[in-house]
């Protein structure tokens, strides 16, 4: 795997997640995205925070209909701590429109990890 770059070195991925892009007949996006791409994902039931990806692939590019592994460095996630768990699925959007989701696979940010799963 091609390491990346981080944009921000001062903050650490939350999570490692399988990412995945909707087909612009699913009602996803006109084209695919790259490392850096800032969605905003539901991370609970009520709310909405940005996210940003980067990509393991070789080009760090995401295409429509495919799905990479890669993490998300979340914005503020003291907010909205013990939401996630390995295996929850969660969506992520450009403003109301569902166009991705990513599954969680290895939480790194213990702040985010619901209760039962901290070890």
């Amino acid at each position: 795997m091609k390491k990346y770059s981080v944009p921000f070195p001062h903050l650490s991925p939350d999570v490692e997640a399988l990412i995945s892009l909707l087909k612009t007949s699913e009602g996803g996006r006109t084209r695919g995205t790259m490392s850096g791409y800032r969605p905003a994902h539901l991370v609970n039931e009520h709310y909405l925070t940005t996210g940003e990806h980067q990509y393991y692939s070789d080009d760090n590019i995401l295409n429509l209909g495919e799905e990479v592994l890669g993490t998300i460095t979340f914005i503020s996630p003291e907010h909205y701590p013990n939401c996630l768990w390995v295996g929850k699925i969660i969506p992520f959007q450009e403003g109301r429109r569902v166009i991705g989701y990513a599954k969680i696979m290895k939480i790194y940010n213990n702040i985010l990890k619901r209760q039962e799963y901290k070890k």
